[in-house]
């Protein structure tokens, strides 16, 4: 629909496609002042830059991708360049890093997700950009369907924007969720409104909030979509819905984040029942529903909504905060003037209104709202220090006996909890330095934080609390050894299972040594036992009796158990067999020797079966290392003759150092043979395969017609070429004009090939073969019932051109290899016979022999 809107609109509108100031604002700031500017829009420019957005998201290469992607597209969209007439026009260079800010993603869920779906699509073309030293240095991204626009619709089609709207829909952009930029010697770049949202939906927040505000007008308030909506989402829900290509459901939840980040309020408009006339209690209607995109009422300076209705029914994912908690502890000044900051007039107000609070405090975290209950102390005056020992101190935290001193000699004070003895908070000095009193090394600071990679964060969860008994240097080591023992497990279940391998190991190794407050030597254990793999068995995916690739138990260590049991049994049966008077006592000496006497054997043949293992292992490595030498070798001796071979003049023209060959006589002989193949090509079907004369006249015919046809593609090279330059280098010359020669056969060769094939298809044999596989088909059980009908006469049909084709092919190859072997006893009958060495000798001793040759002849 947007083609055919299009053209009736853009030249219509064309001069009115600008930015306006807006009404209301402050006078003070020029057109081009604050993030504001960048949201007001004409009615023009906004309907111009909602065709172009829609008609980018309604293209078939983006058609069924996530939101990312095709939020990544509008992206790369609005930063392309408006054709100038160069090779640059319609692209753009980015970062994979800067794409993934623009997204509120990680660069490497870019490269891996966001990219390859576009690339895979169709609707993206990149190439990376290198500097001299081959290092990357961008990112060049051609969008296609802006490519495909501009090619064929020209300026009239929707995505075909001019330089000025492509550069107001990037301000738009970059005001809404651009990550701000501080560039050397420039006024900064503030961060866009949903520049903090990052991570799971931050793609379709963003790609949301655009939407809505091209499709919100000068008032602030959305247009939302007629016809009958469900009343759990609501209109607002339904519109977003249609808009971004989701369900209602999904789309409630984006009106959700967005209504707790501050850029969307709803309410709904009053009622006469809702103002206060008779009703029943509980029976007051509701107005409709409105949505109103808060950026775009405060850049017109319209009023703002005060009560703003909350979206029943939808899982939070911003959490709310006050107005200056934006970022990581940023300043309020960085959520930007626009209404990024999660709060709304009205709740600035409240807050400040607290006089235990300022305004631009952090309210403390949510307390759990159920307590252990405590009994009572039991006080004689009622004192709020009573209770607390004769120091009469502030408790360190609610434990019993904290009323005895820490340091004291009695028992009491070793049941002090860790922690309670010194407080710097409250002026205490430790009574230990940190100096150690042995060594004087300041003791090792703990390390802190969690591993950085995501799959050892989760191998190692398990085991946190002993990581966080680790120093820095021990969290290295134990993470280089699970990172190897993940590569390990990687190989042999998979890269997704491999973390979650892991962590069962650790936790089962965890509970075998009765937790974490056990384990003495955190680093030692991990090291030692956590970490390790214990195979049971031979079988390298086996740990502890489980397969690590199914998870089921090893079926390899219950064959090594039958076995060993077998083994028992049967010397069990030969001591019953052999001493059956014997004792009990008796019997189980007998038998525990002759156990003893298996498993020496047993050992025996290990060691005998690791020592031949070894052999056989040194053995491979002589012959592999006499293999590397001998192929050394081979290279060597490669190396020289070609060496001696570049030196060898053209055996052709006798140019110098030409390896024997030149190019341009190579060029020759590539040509001459490729003409005497077609010559025999063409004789295949057009002469008697038994006439000489007859395959003469045809090779010769084709020999002429492909010369002609060289000779013109020569004389359309030299007019080509500028005289000067080919006479400034006459070898290259002549190289390029072989290559000429030889470029015009080939082009040619094709089609005689296909001529033969056709006339070989018309022959006797051809037509035999094809009205055989038509009748075959014909008769086939699926066709009996109806032999006449299309379908079994298309079947028959396409199988018996399939036929003509294979016994075309077939003639063809017959025929040349039968036509080659007669070139060939032609040629030899051609070549002269070698005389005989008695006239050959007589020929040498009647030549004169000169004076030099004589001499050194006598001497």
């Amino acid at each position: 629909m947007s083609a055919v809107v299009a053209p009736a609109l853009i030249p219509r509108q064309r001069r009115a496609l600008r930015s306006v100031p807006a009404t209301g604002v402050d006078s003070d700031q020029g057109p081009d002042q604050g993030p504001a500017d960048a949201l007001r829009l004409g009615r023009g420019m906004r309907l111009r830059l909602l065709t172009a957005v829609r008609a980018l998201l309604a293209d078939p290469s983006l058609a069924g991708l996530k939101d990312a992607p095709r939020l990544a597209a509008v992206v790369l969209f609005a930063k392309s360049r408006a054709p100038q007439g160069c090779e640059d026009d319609n692209q753009t260079s980015i970062w994979g890093s800067e794409l993934g800010r623009w997204l509120g993603m990680t660069e490497s869920t870019v490269h891996h997700k966001v990219l390859p779906a576009l690339r895979g699509s169709g609707a993206l073309r990149t190439r990376v950009v290198t500097d001299a030293k081959g290092h990357p240095t961008g990112l060049d991204c051609l969008v296609m369907p802006l490519w495909e626009a501009r090619r064929t619709g020209g300026v009239a089609h929707p995505l075909a924007l001019s330089k000025s709207e492509l550069a107001t829909l990037l301000r738009l952009i970059e005001a809404l969720f651009g990550h701000g930029w501080a560039p050397k010697g420039k006024e900064p770049t503030p961060p866009g409104l949903l520049a903090g949202r990052k991570g799971k939906g931050s793609a379709t927040d963003r790609l949301g909030l655009l939407l809505m505000v091209l499709n919100t007008r000068a008032s602030g308030w959305l247009q939302l979509c007629g016809g009958s909506v469900r009343k759990r989402e609501g209109r607002g829900a339904a519109t977003l819905a249609r808009q971004l290509g989701c369900s209602p459901s999904g789309a409630r939840k984006v009106l959700a984040r967005l209504t707790e980040a501050g850029v969307i309020a709803r309410e709904r408009e009053a009622t006469g029942t809702a103002a206060g006339t008779r009703t029943a209690p509980g029976r007051r209607m509701n107005g409709r529903g409105r949505v109103m995109v808060l950026p775009v009422a405060r850049a017109y300076g319209r009023a703002l909504l005060t009560p703003v209705e909350a979206v029943q029914g939808s899982e939070a994912v911003l959490s709310a905060r006050p107005d200056s908690a934006v970022g990581d502890l940023a300043p309020a000044g960085e959520a930007g003037a626009l209404g990024a900051s999660g709060t709304y007039e009205g709740a600035v107000a409240s807050e400040a209104g607290i006089p235990e609070r300022p305004a631009g405090a952090e309210l403390h975290a949510v307390h759990a709202s159920v307590v252990t209950p405590v009994s009572p102390l039991t006080v004689s005056g009622g004192f709020s220090g009573e209770g607390r020992g004769g120091n009469r101190r502030r408790p360190e935290r609610a434990c019993g006996r904290e009323d005895q001193a820490v340091d004291g000699d009695d028992a009491a004070a070793g049941q002090a909890p860790p922690g309670a003895e010194v407080d710097p908070l409250r002026g205490e000095k430790p009574k230990d330095s940190p100096v150690d009193e042995r060594g004087g090394k300041t003791r090792q600071q703990r390390g802190v934080g969690r591993p950085k990679e995501h799959r050892l964060r989760v191998a190692l969860a398990p085991v946190a609390g002993l990581w966080s008994r680790l120093s820095h240097a021990q969290q290295r080591l134990v993470g280089k050894a699970a990172g190897r023992e993940l590569t390990v497990l990687e190989g042999l279940a998979g890269t997704e299972s491999a973390p979650r391998l892991l962590a069962d190991r650790l936790t089962g190794r965890l509970e075998e040594a009765g937790g974490e407050g056990l384990v003495r030597d955190a680093v030692g254990w991990l090291l030692g036992r956590g970490l390790v793999r214990r195979r049971a068995c031979s079988d390298p995916r086996c740990d502890d009796g489980i397969r690590l690739d199914t998870g089921g138990e090893c079926q390899n260590c219950g064959n090594v158990l039958h076995i060993r049991r077998a083994k028992r049994a049967r010397i069990a049966a030969e001591v019953d067999a052999e001493l059956p008077g014997l004792g009990e006592l008796e019997r189980r000496q007998v038998y525990e020797d002759r156990l003893r006497s298996q498993a020496a054997v047993e050992a025996e043949d290990f060691i005998w079966r690791r020592q031949r293992a070894q052999a056989e292992q040194a053995r491979r490595a002589a012959a592999r290392a006499e293999a590397e030498v001998r192929a050394e070798r081979e290279r060597e001796a490669a190396a020289a003759a070609d060496t001696v071979r570049q030196t060898l003049p053209c055996e052709d023209c006798g140019q110098e150092r030409a390896a024997g060959l030149c190019e341009a006589c190579g060029y020759r002989r590539r040509t001459e043979a490729l003409i005497g193949e077609v010559g025999l090509i063409a004789a295949t079907w057009s002469a008697a395969m038994d006439s000489s004369a007859d395959i003469a006249a045809v090779t010769a015919q084709v020999r002429a017609t492909l010369e002609a046809g060289i000779a013109a593609a020569r004389q359309q090279f030299l007019e080509l070429m500028d005289p000067a330059e080919l006479a400034a280098d006459p070898v290259a010359a002549a190289s390029v004009l072989a290559f000429t020669a030889l470029q015009a056969v080939q082009r040619a060769a094709p089609e005689y090939r296909r001529c033969a094939l056709a006339m070989l298809g018309r022959t006797e044999e051809a037509e035999a073969d094809a009205r055989r596989a038509y009748a075959t088909e014909r008769g086939r059980h699926q066709h009996r019932r109806n032999p006449d009908g299309p379908i079994a006469v298309a079947a028959a049909q396409k199988a018996a051109d399939a036929a003509r084709e294979r016994t075309a092919q077939h003639l063809l190859a017959v025929r040349l290899e039968q036509l080659r072997e007669q070139a060939e006893a032609r040629a030899d009958a051609a070549t002269p016979a070698a005389a005989p060495w008695a006239i050959r000798l007589a020929e040498l001793a009647a030549r004169p022999i000169s004076d030099d040759l004589a001499g050194a002849v006598i001497t």
